[in-house]
Order: structure tokens, then sequence, then C-alpha cells
């Protein structure tokens, strides 16, 4: 670049703001008025690279991380490595998403998982994974189970077999323990009907552990234990209010060391609880 005196940038700067109210009638003021704010002896003193052409700026090589990056207007500069896919949400049908409103409502911890298809009625389209509900109940192993079937066991666990336990053992439930939920199964001597289990709609309980330490397996308990009685007795009726099914110890063999609950979709809205 040729010296500049210092009278003569002087003069530079003079002609270049002149030149910019002129542009400035005509609308091109963004690239314009910075450089007019910006214009000093200094400036014009020392080189700089030639970057802005015109109101247009150049196109500048894509260096380190952004060369990775596709251009998108919804993403930074940089990828956001922690920001959660919206393609689930957008694909998801309505009711699944406001079922999901309601477990998060219900206090449930839950994540979604991959659809799941083992053929034939082995199938769940939008499965959760639920390992909790509220007022730090746990639920072991984790359960997979269709999201309806998860808020009704949500919505039981919350407003019947909470209750039960403080009113006959003073003590909250720590942890529901689980023996099935999803499984690609028939109903066992049915001839090849599927299991709701096989449709992530049921959910067998094995035991209930309270948080002051007490373990109350479900099988049916002897003649003197009043409190496990009348609190296993109140599990049954309370959930047939909850479940379309409920099957437990004293109903048949294959049912004598659990309870079972499920959502069948049954004509004329028929409950079998036993």
């Amino acid at each position: 670049m040729p010296a500049v005196s210092r009278n003569g940038a002087a003069k530079l700067c003079a002609a270049f703001r002149h030149r910019i109210r002129t542009l400035a009638t005509v609308a091109v003021l963004g690239g314009g008025a910075l450089a007019f704010a910006s214009c000093s002896v200094s400036s014009v003193l020392t080189p700089i690279p030639e970057v802005d052409v015109g109101v247009q700026t150049a196109s500048v090589p894509a260096r380190g991380l952004q060369r990775l990056v596709p251009s998108n207007p919804y993403m930074a500069t940089y990828p956001q490595l922690d920001r959660p896919s919206l393609a689930p949400q957008m694909t998801m049908p309505a009711e699944e998403i406001a079922c999901r409103k309601e477990l998060r409502r219900l206090g449930v911890t839950y994540r979604n998982l991959a659809p799941i298809n083992d053929g034939g009625a082995c199938r769940i389209d939008y499965p959760v994974e639920v390992t909790g509900f509220s007022g730090s109940v746990g639920l072991k192993p984790a359960a997979t189970l269709t999201c309806g079937m998860a808020a009704s066991f949500a919505a039981w666990t919350k407003n019947e077999l909470a209750p039960a336990a403080r009113w006959r053992y003073l003590s909250g439930v720590k942890t529901i323990h689980q023996g099935s939920s999803y499984s690609c199964r028939n109903i066992a001597r049915s001839g090849g009907v599927p299991s709701e289990h096989s449709k992530g709609n049921a959910l067998d309980v094995m035991r209930i552990e309270l948080k002051n330490g007490r373990d109350i397996d479900v099988r049916k308990p002897g003649w003197f234990a009043f409190r496990e009685r009348s609190l296993l007795k109140n599990v049954r009726t309370g959930g047939c209010d909850y479940f379309t099914t409920v099957l437990g110890p004293g109903y048949n063999a294959d049912h004598a060391d659990h309870f079972h609950f499920d959502i069948k979709n049954r004509k004329n809205g028929y409950v079998a609880c036993r």
C-alpha cells in the first residue's frame, strides 16, 4: 500500500464520509454506516485484508470444525452435540405425545425406546422404558411398556399403592420389583392367544419393598399376617379401577407368586379382576 501522509489520510476520510452520505440515500446503510463510524486517520494508515466487497460479504474458507458443519439456519456455527433430536416428536402421533405429557405430570422417570417388532403380535410402535414413579418409588428391573400402560401403572402407584402402604405400615414405597414387562409370548394353555405382555400392555409385580425396610412378598400371606393381607387386598381391588385385568395369588397356579396387571381392550368395557 503506498505511503499516505496524515493530511492526506484526513482528506481521504472526509471524502469517504461524503460518499457514505450519498450511498445512504439509496438505503445502502449496512456496511457503510459501520465504516463511517469507525473511520479514523489510523485506520487509513493501517492495511486491512480485503473481505467485505460492497454491501455483500465475500466467502471465507471454512476452518476447523466449521468444515464439518452443513449449512443449516437452525444450527449455531459449531455443532451442538447436546441438543436432542426433534425427529421422534415430529413423527409421533398426537396421542403418544399427550401420553408422555401425562407421564411427566405423574412424575414418571422414563425414556423413549426405538420401535420393537419381533413378528406377529410382538411389537410396540412407541415403547418407553420406565425406572421410577412419583415419590421416589423405584421400579426394578426397568420395564419396557406402552406409554398407556406406563401411565395406568403410575396413576395406580401414586393413588392406591403408596397411600395404602403409608396407612398400614406408616412408610412409603421404596421399590416395586417386577417380574415381566414386554415379552414375546402367548397366554399359557390358550391355544396360541398372544399375551398382553407381547404388546407391552402388561406388568407383573413380584414384591413391594417399603422405605422402612419391610419387604412384602405378594404371594398369599398366612392367616395372621393381617396387615399384609389388607395391603394385598387393596392392591387387587384398587387395581381394578386402573387396569382391565388384575390377576394374582389365589386365581390359579400361574399367578401364585405375582400380580398381573394389564390394559387389554375388551368389548363392552369388561374388567377381569380376580
